[in-house]
C-alpha cells in the first residue's frame, strides 16, 4: 500500500477521501506525519492555495503529497463566499455563523444560484504538479435542513435533487459532490500512474 499525505486537519475532510480512495492508498493527515505547522493559504485562486499547501508538506516533510481548497461560490454575491468560505463571518470553521451570514446576505435575493467548487493539487516524485476540479451546481435554500456532512452542507440543494447535501448519506453525496468529483479524477490519475 503506498503512503500518500492529505494536506489537511480537517476531519471530515479526510474520511471522505479515505473512504473514496479505498484500500490502495494509505492517505495519511497531517498529525500522523508530525506536521502541525500553521499552512499558509495567500493565493487568489483555490488552485493556488492548494498548490500552497502541498509544496509546503513536499518542501518541508518531503512527503508525496496532495491538498484541495475548495468553497462556496454564489452567483449573486459575485462568487462569494469563494476562497473565503471556511472564515466568511470572520472567524476560520464556524459553520453555524458562516451559514447565517450567507443567508443573511442573501436576504430579498432570489436568484439563489450557486456551485461547490474544489481543486486538488498533487506533488508526487519530480513530476510537474497536477490539478483535478470538481463542480457541483445547486442553490442556497432559505433555512438549514439536515444533520450531515459539513460546512454550507445544510444550505446547499444539489440540481436536481430533493434535499441538502446535509440530508444525504456520505455515499450519495460523495458521488455527485464537488470533491468527489475532483477526488474521482485524482484517483484514476493515481491508478494510471502506478500501472
Amino acid at each position: 500500500m503506498e503512503k500518500i499525505v492529505f494536506a489537511t486537519n480537517n476531519a471530515h475532510k479526510l474520511a471522505e477521501i479515505r473512504q473514496m480512495l479505498g484500500s490502495r492508498w494509505q492517505v495519511l493527515s497531517l498529525a500522523e506525519i508530525g506536521c502541525h505547522d500553521d499552512i499558509p493559504e495567500t493565493a487568489e485562486t483555490f488552485e493556488g492555495n492548494a498548490l500552497q499547501k502541498a509544496r509546503w508538506i513536499k518542501d518541508k516533510y518531503g512527503y508525496d503529497c496532495f491538498a484541495d481548497d475548495s468553497g462556496l461560490e454564489v452567483d449573486a454575491l459575485g462568487g462569494a463566499p469563494g476562497i473565503h468560505s471556511a472564515r466568511y463571518s470572520g472567524v476560520h470553521g464556524d459553520d453555524t455563523a458562516n451559514n447565517e451570514k450567507l443567508l443573511g446576505e442573501l436576504v430579498g435575493i432570489a436568484d439563489r444560484h450557486a456551485r461547490f467548487r474544489c481543486c486538488i493539487a498533487l506533488l508526487r516524485g519530480n513530476d510537474a504538479p497536477a490539478f483535478f476540479e470538481g463542480v457541483v451546481e445547486g442553490e442556497i435554500i432559505d433555512r438549514p435542513t439536515g444533520i450531515a456532512g459539513f460546512g454550507y452542507d445544510p444550505l446547499f440543494r444539489p440540481d436536481g435533487w430533493e434535499c441538502t447535501f446535509a440530508q444525504a448519506g456520505a455515499d450519495e453525496k460523495n458521488a455527485v459532490s464537488h470533491r468527489g468529483r475532483a477526488v474521482e479524477k485524482l484517483a484514476e490519475y493515481l491508478a494510471a500512474a502506478c500501472n
